[in-house]
């Protein structure tokens, strides 16, 4: 057992090390060469200013992948032992990050009267370092209590380590198709007008945090569960597991992306205090991506537990090229503008996610049975329905040009939100749909345990 654990810390050590060696030397040149990449690659259609503030911006961003190396490991070592609550916080500590960047750095930093930065869009890049230092130290908060030996070595004759190291140029390039499409967005964004980069990408940074929080986490939470299963050689309940999985993330998901359409007047208020007409938009157009991002991070794990990164490789491979033509296309030739890259976004997703789970049915034939379909039918009625009561409540309480304040908009926000819920959660109750329960029973307990308490 020792030994087992000197062997595991060694891996981990050696995954540190080697993931940081990596992107500092990654970091370190996009600082040496951000001028001509911005120029030539990632925004050539800026003007003279908006080059150099862009090349200002990408050199204060480039520690991101530095830092965001390292917590991903020491994420991963949580994973590993079964501990999960810091792997689920950090990312979305790290989008307060940049949406702290977006409302208050934009208008300069002042302590204790000492005026150390002006504000302006700088404050954005400014509070993604600041996101990516947050969910680096909560990661790394995390580690407390585990007994990590850490070491700045390279095990190289480390059994595990080699064969990590095997599975991990697949898994890397899967995951790093996010940011090839992310360099051909921002280019094309940068020949639309301006403002159209800065509400593009803060609306899909208002998207990740609803992805993050659900199919990130548990998805992250479930993992080491899938694993075991497979290693016990159960795969019949590694199947039962995986459906309970998939489900409850559609359940959770589906509501979340039909309120976030209606209230997105709401939501994008909170960031820009006078609104965004074109972020809301955007971000209405990425409620589909919301949905089926959530779902592809649960269907991709279950291939990682598999041992099989190539499929998701593949697949993202192919979505990577479809995403890139449909972008051109939707915004360049039929002139969607900025809406064009977020369709096309979320018709990728649904790609992805489709042929992910046509290729999981045919490697499992009795993955999908017609309860689960019966569910998922009854989830997207239940959601139509809350989604019919949200736009009543949206209409009745609009979001209007005079709700200029946080305390104006946000009680309208919040009624319109928990009145939603409540009626999928009904519904869901009615439909007899089995993921309520713990919900409803946890309610039952706060509510009556407390008024419990008040009688005795």
């Amino acid at each position: 057992m020792k030994g087992n654990k000197q062997s595991a810390w060694q891996i981990s050590s050696s995954m540190i090390n080697f993931m940081a060696l990596v992107t500092l030397a990654a970091s370190i040149l996009i600082i040496i060469f951000a001028d001509p990449l911005m120029k030539y690659l990632i925004a050539p259609g800026l003007s003279e200013s908006g080059h150099a503030l862009a090349v200002s911006m990408m050199r204060v961003i480039a520690v991101n992948p530095f830092i965001f190396a390292i917590a991903s490991v020491i994420a991963s070592i949580q994973q590993a032992v079964g501990r999960f609550m810091f792997c689920a916080l950090a990312p979305m500590i790290y989008n307060i990050g940049i949406i702290i960047g977006t409302v208050w750095f934009t208008n300069g930093i002042n302590l204790f009267g000492w005026q150390i930065f002006d504000g302006g869009i700088m404050g954005v890049a400014l509070g993604v370092v600041l996101g990516s230092f947050l969910q680096l130290i909560v990661s790394a908060v995390g580690l407390v209590g585990l007994g990590f030996d850490y070491n700045f070595k390279l095990y190289c004759r480390n059994r595990g380590f080699r064969k990590v190291l095997s599975l991990l140029p697949a898994r890397s390039v899967d995951q790093g198709m996010d940011y090839v499409v992310s360099l051909v967005e921002v280019n094309l964004a940068s020949r639309l007008a301006d403002g159209t980069i800065r509400a593009y990408q803060q609306a899909l940074t208002l998207h990740l945090m609803p992805i993050n929080l659900i199919g990130v986490a548990i998805s992250n939470a479930a993992f080491p569960q899938l694993t075991e299963r497979l290693g016990e050689g159960r795969l019949d309940l590694f199947q039962k597991d995986l459906r309970s999985l998939l489900r409850i993330i559609f359940w959770m998901a589906l509501p979340t992306s039909v309120v976030i359409f209606f209230t997105r007047g709401y939501i994008v208020h909170f960031i820009r205090n006078t609104g965004d007409q074109l972020m809301a938009g955007i971000l209405g157009c990425l409620v589909v991506a919301i949905l089926f991002r959530t779902i592809y991070h649960m269907a991709a794990r279950a291939f990682y537990a598999r041992q099989d990164t190539k499929t998701p490789l593949y697949i993202s491979v192919f979505s990577i090229s479809l995403n890139i033509a449909l972008a051109i296309i939707l915004t360049m030739n039929l002139n969607m503008g900025a809406y064009g890259l977020a369709w096309a976004q979320s018709t990728v997703a649904v790609f992805e996610v489709v042929i992910l789970l046509l290729v999981m049915s045919k490697q499992m034939p009795r993955m999908f049975n017609r309860a689960f379909v019966t569910a998922i039918g009854k989830m997207i009625a239940a959601s139509a329905v809350a989604g019919v009561v949200c736009y009543i409540g949206v209409s009745v309480m609009p979001f209007r040009d005079t709700d200029s304040s946080f305390f104006s908009a946000f009680p309208k926000f919040t009624i319109i939100s928990i009145v939603s819920f409540g009626v999928y959660l009904l519904m869901s109750k009615l439909l007899r749909l089995p993921e309520v329960d713990p919900i409803l029973k946890k309610g039952k307990k706060l509510l009556f345990g407390r008024l419990d308490g008040v009688w005795r």
